[in-house]
């Protein structure tokens, strides 16, 4: 099974314990050798991200790697490595993009499941409606 569908398989699994704590185990962290001039040296990470719509009516989900690589899913996955070392790993401290949303609720769940730094991380947050999910997780959720 790769990834991917290991991915969205633990979203759908996992979509029926919305606003409850769940222990999932982590996933392993990286033990390959970081690319020559990386920034994130031993520091590497893995993180299945996921967001599901109002009503749970869909989900998407991707693996999210940092340093990124190459068979990464994520449109963008340079940037969102590089805002969670910003953040330190913490998604309620990403430093998003600011911009301005419509007050139309339409409320969506964002996941993130994996670790960070040998870390294990298990976050999720509901937000009000997508715009305000991008305006307060930037790139991260991007996908």
């Amino acid at each position: 099974m790769n990834k991917t569908t290991a991915a969205v398989a633990a979203v759908l699994l996992g979509i029926g314990l919305a606003g409850t704590s769940h222990a999932a185990a982590p996933f392993p962290a990286s033990t390959s050798a970081p690319s020559s001039g990386t920034q994130f040296a031993v520091e590497e990470f893995d993180m299945t991200l996921s967001v599901t719509g109002s009503g749970r009516t869909w989900a998407r989900a991707v693996v999210l790697t940092c340093p990124a690589a190459d068979t990464d899913r994520h449109s963008d996955s340079a940037a969102a490595c590089a805002e969670l070392v910003e953040a330190g790993g913490e998604l309620d401290a990403l430093p998003g993009d600011s911009h301005g949303c419509t007050r139309e609720f339409d409320p969506v769940t964002a996941w993130a499941d994996g670790t960070y730094r040998g870390r294990p991380v298990h976050w999720s947050k509901t937000y009000p409606n997508a715009c305000a999910l991008d305006s307060a997780t930037g790139t991260v959720f991007r996908f």
